[in-house]
């Protein structure tokens, strides 16, 4: 399981991946388990995350970074400044 991460793509990869017509999710400054049935791509607008997979080093996420968390991966969310991002689950 891991979280990949591009840092600032340009205008046209996030057009191509449509990621300005997927839906916002929102969610203040808090600390909460996670779990991923399925693979999520995401585009962070907003906020400063940190990202800790089970048995693995955390990973900090911020605005313009683009991911991708794969299926089946357990973490724990730490939201350092309030999150908004771009979604799909595939």
């Amino acid at each position: 399981m891991e979280i990949k991460i591009e840092s600032s793509p340009d205008k046209s990869r996030l057009k191509s991946l449509n990621v300005f017509d997927w839906p916002i999710w929102t969610k203040e400054i808090s600390e909460f388990p996670w779990g991923y049935d399925t693979q999520e791509t995401c585009y962070f607008l907003e906020g400063e995350v940190i990202v800790t997979p089970e048995n693995q080093s955390p990973v900090k996420l911020n605005k313009n970074d683009l991911v991708i968390f794969t299926s089946g991966m357990k973490c724990t969310w730490k939201i350092l400044k309030d999150g908004k991002k771009h979604y799909k689950f595939c």
